[in-house]
């Protein structure tokens, strides 16, 4: 059976025998962009998460006074329930099914997989992903680059080197449409650190949205 290490050098020799394989195919171009690095040097990005983390504090509380509406009616039953009849029990059981029912549906409409959160980050974040996505584009295709990897994105690259990494290059293009960090004021964050690491931030990435 194969060591840890075996695997891992066995994944190395794998992916730079790939990433040679599509640079010597027709003398391609390879570059990578930390897409994360990009995302945190956009000042709108940063607005765009404070407003929502300032919305899912807001709706989560709200959701919470619900919550802790029915662990009050609960704990009074409780105390209450030797003096009910088996009505009344059946009746304020109810109480605090619909109650608790009612804070399910309202988490389910804020926080959703279709909710209000997710509608108001996509309202935020993706008029952002598209026009990093177009000053990208036009950057590859003005500097011929034929493959651009995200070394955000979770792909195993196992090693890149800082020489091909168009990161700041794609932020000054973006910086023809929208605010951008100055380039001398650009810091990265030790866990988005490039040269052979990769992040596994959950923020979004780059991409040509599909509708």
């Amino acid at each position: 059976m194969k060591t840890f290490k075996s695997l891992l050098l066995t994944a190395a020799i794998v992916c730079c025998s790939i990433i040679s394989a599509y640079a010597q195919i027709g003398g391609q171009k390879l570059a990578y962009v930390d897409s994360d690095y990009i995302l945190n040097n956009i000042p709108e990005y940063g607005d765009a998460q404070e407003e929502l983390n300032s919305l899912s504090n807001q709706w989560q509380n709200e959701v919470k006074v619900i919550y802790d509406k029915v662990s009050e009616m609960y704990k009074k039953y409780q105390t209450e329930m030797v003096l009910l009849s088996e009505d009344q029990k059946r009746a304020r059981e109810q109480e605090i099914v619909n109650k608790e029912q009612e804070a399910k549906n309202l988490q389910m409409q804020y926080f959703g997989s279709e909710g209000k959160l997710f509608q108001k980050r996509t309202e935020l974040i993706q008029p952002i992903q598209e026009k990093i996505y177009t000053a990208l584009t036009e950057l590859s295709q003005t500097k011929g680059y034929t493959f651009v990897f995200d070394l955000a994105s979770g792909t195993s690259i196992l090693y890149a080197s800082d020489k091909v990494d168009i990161s700041d290059d794609v932020l000054d293009q973006l910086s023809n449409v929208m605010q951008t960090v100055r380039r001398e004021d650009r810091k990265r964050s030790a866990a988005g650190a490039t040269s052979g690491g990769s992040s596994s931030s959950p923020t979004p990435k780059i991409g040509k949205t599909r509708n």
